[in-house]
């Protein structure tokens, strides 16, 4: 099988078999770099402009992943997970439009006027955005493009996770000293499932697909 196909295959496989994972083995540690490996194939993701809107906060301590429990509504898998993988969504991330745009310059892939050009255009639109949900939308759509490649790559690599929308977000900000250009999009657990989850039955295709106009 070709390398390609292989990766396809690998994907698909990581699709197809990632559940989301209440219960999980305690006391057991991913290393630093598995993390960070994690968060740098997620941030693969696209995102608007490129200005990758993600921030992830990772709470492996478990007297923080202890002090979380009540803000997640005493979710066991808050403790007994690696992990507690906090997905957070960047409201001002036009301000990384000029250094997102920089290294390109550099390297001769755009033109100085180009990146001045698109910079202004990104700083106009969160401009205007200020008096509507634009920053905010625009966070949440971008940071859970790549929650959803974080949670495929964990379970390529043999860890199971959970995404969580359910908890308490003004609580969390607290407890996590959460800076205000940031907003809490879900809480994701990570680890090894102490039992394999059970699948879930999806709608068929002829229910969810609609071709040109309804």
């Amino acid at each position: 099988m070709k390398s390609s196909q292989l990766e396809k295959y690998e994907v698909f496989q990581a699709m197809n078999n990632r559940h989301s994972v209440r219960k999980y083995k305690p006391g057991l540690t991913i290393p630093k770099e598995e993390l960070e490996e994690l968060v740098e194939i997620a941030s693969t993701a696209p995102s608007a402009w490129n200005l990758q809107h993600w921030r992830f906060l990772i709470i492996d301590d478990q007297e923080k992943k202890q002090e979380l429990l009540p803000i997640a509504y005493n979710q066991d898998q808050i403790v007994d997970s690696s992990a507690v993988v906090v997905l957070l969504g960047d409201i001002e991330a036009g301000r990384e439009a000029s250094s997102v745009y920089q290294p390109l310059v550099e390297k001769g892939y755009m033109t100085e006027e180009i990146k001045d050009t698109l910079v202004g255009q990104i700083e106009r639109a969160y401009e205007r955005g200020k008096e509507t949900s634009f920053a905010r939308d625009a966070a949440h759509l971008n940071a859970s493009l790549a929650a959803m490649q974080f949670m495929l790559a964990a379970k390529t690599k043999g860890y199971d996770t959970c995404p969580i929308g359910g908890f308490k977000r003004d609580e969390l900000i607290d407890a996590c000293n959460i800076p205000d250009r940031y907003v809490p999009i879900m809480l994701m657990t990570l680890g090894t499932a102490a039992k394999e989850a059970h699948g879930s039955e999806r709608k068929p295709v002829n229910e969810v697909t609609i071709y040109n106009s309804f």
